[in-house]
C-alpha cells in the first residue's frame, strides 16, 4: 500500500491511494515554489496577494460540503464538525485577506536625532515548508498558509499520509484561485513526500523556514534539522490542557463545557481539556455529573445526524489509546467509567486517582479519556496544572474575576480561557510553551513569524 492512502477509520476499508512524489518531482516542486516567490509573490502588491487568499476563502465556502465529506472518510470527524472546520478555515483565510494591508503596513520609527526618517517594512522570506497533521486537515493548513501567503511567502505543504484527498482538494482550490486571478501557479504546492525527502527539503537553500504541527517526536526531529540548516521553525506540538474548576454559579453548564472540551474532534485535539482539576467541595458532584454526561456520548457513524463522537482516526491511534488506558489502570488509576472498544470506535473513559508515579500523570491521551483530580486550594490547583511537560492551553472556571486573572497569570501555558471553551477565532493567537512548542499561529502574530522586518532609514 502507498504511504499516502485514505483508509476509512469507521470501516477499515482502503478507499484510495496516492503515489509518493519522486525525488526529481520534488526538486521540480521546490523550484516551482521558488519561482513563484521570485516572479510573483515578492513583486505582487499586498492587495493582490490578499485577493488570492480571499478567493481561496470563497472556494472553501463554495465547496464546503464536499470538503467536509472527504475528512469524514479520512479521519472520522463527525460530519457537522467537519463542515464547521471548513467554515473556520474559510474564515481564517478571509481574516488575513481583510487585514493584510493593516498588518503589513510600514511601521514608522521616531528617530532620536530627529533627522530624516526610518521605518520597518515587512516582506516575505521566500519558500516555506509546512508539515501538517491529520486531526484538522483544513484548519491547520489555513492558519499556516493564509498569513504567510499574504506576507509574500510561497508554500510547500506536506500533509499527513492519511489525508491525501483533502491535501489534493486544498491544492486544487489554490490552483483554481491562482488561475482565476492570474497569479503564479505555484504559490501553493502540495507534496506527497516521505520523511527522508522532507529532510532534503529542509536542507535546501531555497527553503527559508519550516512550520510543523504534530507530536513532540516529529517536532524535535524537524527542529533539529532546521537548526542544523539555520532555518526558522515554528512548532505546535502536543498538550495536556488543564480544566480548573474553582467555583461556579451553574455546575451543569460547567460540566457541559468540560464534556464539550474533551469530546471535540473525537477527543483528538491538541488543546482539548484533558485533565479536570476540581476544588474539593465541588468534586463529588462534578465527577458524578461529568461521568454521566461524558459517557452518554457513545461512538457512532460519523456521517449520521447528531453524532458527537465518531471513530478514532486510525487503528494505530485506537491501539495507542487502548494501551495507555490499560497501563494507567494497571498502575492503579481508578476507573469511573469505561466501555469496550469496537474496531476504531472507542467509548469514553473516565479515570480518577492518577498520581505522579503513573505514566498517565504526564502523558497526553489523544482520544475520549478524561482524568479527574481533586484539589483543596487555588495554589494546589495551579501546582497540579503546571506539573506537566506541556504548556499549550488551559481553562479556568471561577465566579471571582480577580481569582481568574490571578490564576491565568500563574499558569504555564500559551493560552488561558476563562469560563468558556471552544472559543478559538481567526484573530486570536494560538501556540504554547514548554514542550508544546514555540511561535504563534493565527491573529496578527502569525504574520510576524516568517517575514523580514527590514529597516529602511533615509537621510
Amino acid at each position: 500500500m502507498s504511504q499516502y492512502a485514505v483508509v476509512n477509520p469507521a470501516t477499515g476499508e482502503t478507499l484510495s491511494e496516492y503515489p509518493t512524489i519522486t525525488d526529481a518531482e520534488l526538486q521540480e516542486a521546490v523550484g516551482a515554489a521558488s519561482s513563484a516567490f521570485e516572479d510573483w509573490s515578492r513583486r505582487a502588491s499586498v492587495a493582490d496577494r490578499a485577493a488570492l487568499i480571499a478567493r481561496v476563502a470563497a472556494l472553501h465556502e463554495e465547496r464546503k460540503d464536499a470538503l467536509a465529506e472527504i475528512i469524514v472518510r479520512e479521519m472520522g470527524k463527525p460530519l457537522d464538525q467537519a463542515v464547521g472546520e471548513v467554515e473556520f478555515a474559510a474564515a481564517i483565510y478571509q481574516y488575513y485577506a481583510d487585514h493584510a494591508e493593516e498588518f503589513l503596513a510600514d511601521e514608522k520609527i521616531e528617530l532620536s536625532d530627529g533627522t530624516g526618517q526610518a521605518f520597518i517594512r515587512r516582506a516575505g522570506l521566500g519558500v516555506l515548508l509546512g508539515i501538517m497533521p491529520w486531526n484538522f486537515p483544513y484548519y491547520q493548513v489555513a492558519r499556516f498558509a493564509g498569513p504567510n501567503i499574504v506576507a509574500g511567502n510561497t508554500i510547500l505543504l506536506k500533509h499527513a499520509p492519511q489525508c491525501p484527498e483533502s491535501a489534493a482538494a486544498i491544492a486544487q482550490i489554490f490552483d483554481d484561485a491562482e488561475a482565476e486571478l492570474g497569479a503564479h501557479d505555484s504559490v501553493y504546492v502540495n507534496i506527497y513526500a516521505t520523511n527522508e525527502q522532507i529532510a532534503t527539503v529542509i536542507a535546501d537553500p531555497r527553503v527559508q523556514g519550516v512550520s510543523v504541527t504534530g507530536s513532540e517526536r516529529a517536532g524535535a526531529a524537524v527542529a533539529q534539522l532546521a537548526g542544523q540548516n539555520l532555518k526558522k521553525v515554528v512548532l505546535e506540538l502536543g498538550g495536556s490542557d488543564p480544566f480548573i474548576l474553582l467555583s461556579t454559579a451553574d455546575l451543569d453548564a460547567a460540566v457541559q463545557d468540560a464534556v464539550n472540551a474533551r469530546l471535540d474532534n473525537n477527543g483528538q485535539s491538541c488543546n482539548a481539556a484533558k485533565r479536570f482539576i476540581v476544588i474539593d467541595d465541588l468534586y463529588e458532584e462534578f465527577a458524578a455529573k461529568f461521568t454521566s454526561v461524558f459517557t452518554d456520548a457513545q461512538p457512532a457513524d460519523p456521517f449520521a445526524d447528531g453524532t458527537l463522537l465518531g471513530p478514532l482516526s486510525s487503528t494505530a491511534a485506537a491501539d495507542r489509546l487502548e494501551e495507555q488506558l490499560g497501563r494507567a489502570i494497571s498502575q492503579g488509576a481508578t476507573v469511573l467509567a469505561k466501555g469496550e472498544r469496537s474496531g476504531n470506535f472507542f467509548p469514553p473513559a473516565v479515570l480518577a486517582d492518577v498520581t505522579p508515579t503513573m505514566d498517565a500523570y504526564r502523558e497526553e491521551f489523544f482520544g475520549p479519556v478524561a482524568a479527574l483530580y481533586r484539589v483543596s486550594s487555588e495554589d494546589e490547583a495551579i501546582a497540579l496544572a503546571n506539573d506537566t511537560p506541556f504548556g499549550l492551553g488551559s481553562y479556568v472556571y471561577t465566579t471571582d474575576e480577580e481569582q481568574a486573572l490571578r490564576v491565568a497569570d500563574r499558569i504555564d501555558a500559551g493560552m488561558v480561557w476563562v469560563n468558556l471553551v471552544l472559543g478559538d477565532a481567526a484573530e486570536l493567537p494560538f501556540g504554547g510553551v514548554k514542550r508544546s512548542g514555540s511561535g504563534r499561529e493565527m491573529g496578527r502574530f502569525a504574520v510576524e513569524e516568517f517575514v523580514n522586518k527590514k529597516l529602511i532609514r533615509i537621510a
